[in-house]
Order: C-alpha cells, then structure tokens, then sequence
C-alpha cells in the first residue's frame, strides 16, 4: 500500500509532522514523570513508552483496516504519533507482518539484527566521538 501521495506530498508531510511532535512530546512527558517516581537502574519510563506505543499502533493499525479511515488518520496516528511516540512501535509491527505473512527467517534476521547492530551502532558512535 503507497500512502505517500505524489500529488500533494507537503500536505501528507504536515500530517506525519503533527503526529510526530505530539507523539514525541508525550513521550518525553511520560518519560520523566515514570522515571521521576521510579528511582532505579532501569529506564521505566522508556520501557512503558515502549509497550504503550506497540498497543496503539496495533489499535490504529485495527481501525485503519477495518474502518474507512483515511490516509490522513494513518499519516497522523501511525507514520506520526506513534513514529514520534517511539519508533519500537513501528520496530514490533513490521515484525508482526513478517510473521503474518510467514517470513520467519527474515523476521528473525530481522529482530536480531535490528537489537545487535543497534546496539553496536551506538557503541560504535561512543568510541568514534572518544576519539575526536
């Protein structure tokens, strides 16, 4: 499914640009109030950002198919706020598709790299920004 529209591509941009900013300034308020209640090693507020996110995109995701919603609500609640939201949303969906469509190998390759690579990628970052 294309939902980028060649003929108006500002005004689809304006949608993912909304969605984002209210996705991601939720997400940092969320953020700091989790993590200003729970004093501990691990990043709650990250962690549930994370899980909220991957239950609303599956939502949208359910109203957008069964429903007449338009390109728009997709651009604005999926592509935006829950891109802006956290992008592990977008991350735990398409492996939801590769596995609805039965492309195990892929999903696996997939999600492993995606977490091994990520993380080498910003251990990476870190030392070359070390060396400068």
């Amino acid at each position: 499914m294309s939902i980028f529209i060649q003929k108006q591509p500002m005004k689809e941009l304006l949608y993912v640009f909304l969605g984002g900013g209210l996705g991601s300034s939720l997400r940092y308020i969320i953020t700091l109030f989790i993590n200003e209640e729970n004093n501990t090693s691990i990043p709650w507020g990250t962690f549930a950002v994370n899980l909220m996110g991957c239950f609303l995109i599956g939502l949208f995701y359910h109203f957008f198919n069964q429903s007449a919603m338009t390109t728009k609500f997709f651009l604005l609640s999926i592509t935006g706020f829950c891109g802006g939201f956290t992008t592990f949303s977008t991350f735990a969906w398409e492996n939801v598709q590769l596995l609805k469509n039965g492309l195990f190998l892929p999903f696996i390759l997939y999600s492993i790299g995606s977490l091994l690579f990520g993380v080498l990628g910003v251990l990476l970052g870190i030392y070359l920004a070390k060396q400068f």
